[in-house]
């Protein structure tokens, strides 16, 4: 049995890339508390399957929404509806992402931009998005999902390493900006997770999951559930003093 975060009320949350891997952990872990959710990822049939998973197992109310972060008329389309349903929204997470391995002698500026496009900018659109409703709310919960790569560099990850830096310091510009309206932004930069994606990049023979997790010093890659869990930490009214941080959940990997 999973251990939920207690929030004071019935929240509305937004998580992206809420499809599979993480952030449809994060999704689960909100509406087990009883949380709104809507889950955005560019897979929308994924999407609308995993909410209508989530509505059946909880009881929980769960919309899915076709998004590709990268397209801002998609996003505040996706943000009209969940209004129209749920209401303002007050929480975000922010986890759609994508992955890279090439040397920086053989990155195209195409696969730059494209990296940078989902990881960084869809981000940030994500958040202007719905910042609005926090603001007039004097209340919000922004969870952005970096990466370990992002403070330890790695080879042939450039792009998606310079990416995940720019989350990093986006979300502290943001928890300057937006604290005085009750808003606190934190990022989570997992370290080795075993999701769909990394099991992916396994098979494209760019990582081995169980060899990477072993040299941490847990010995273990992470799970979604625990990245699930400090997320939903992040996103409660026991945080409410905690903004602007980098929240490593990686196993005790040393940077």
């Amino acid at each position: 049995m999973s251990t939920t975060v207690s929030s004071s009320k019935s929240r509305v949350a937004v998580v992206t890339g809420a499809a599979s891997g993480m952030g449809l952990a994060i999704a689960r872990r909100l509406a087990e508390r009883e949380d709104r959710v809507a889950l955005f990822d560019v897979q929308g049939e994924a999407a609308r399957k995993a909410a209508h998973q989530l509505s059946t197992d909880l009881a929980a109310g769960a919309m899915g929404c076709e998004v590709d972060v990268t397209d801002r008329d998609a996003i505040d389309a996706a943000v009209r509806a969940v209004h129209e349903k749920f209401g303002p929204v007050e929480i975000l997470v922010a986890s759609a992402g994508i992955e890279g391995y090439t040397p920086v002698t053989d990155i195209t500026l195409s696969e730059w931009e494209r990296i940078l496009a989902v990881n960084l900018t869809g981000t940030f659109q994500c958040i202007q998005a719905v910042v609005p409703d926090m603001q007039a709310a004097g209340w919000g919960r922004i969870v952005t999902i970096s990466s370990a790569s992002a403070q330890s560099g790695a080879p042939n990850r450039a792009h998606y390493a310079a990416a995940k830096g720019g989350v990093i310091s986006l979300t502290k510009a943001l928890a300057f900006e937006l604290g005085p309206a009750g808003i606190t932004v934190n990022t989570i930069p997992p370290g080795i997770i075993d999701t769909p994606m990394a099991r992916d990049s396994e098979k494209a023979g760019n990582l081995n999951v169980q060899a990477a997790g072993a040299r941490m010093p847990l010995r273990r890659a992470g799970t979604v559930e625990e990245i699930a869990g400090t997320c939903a930490f992040l996103c409660s009214d026991d945080a409410g003093y905690i903004t602007g941080q980098t929240i490593g959940v990686n196993g005790g990997y040393y940077m």
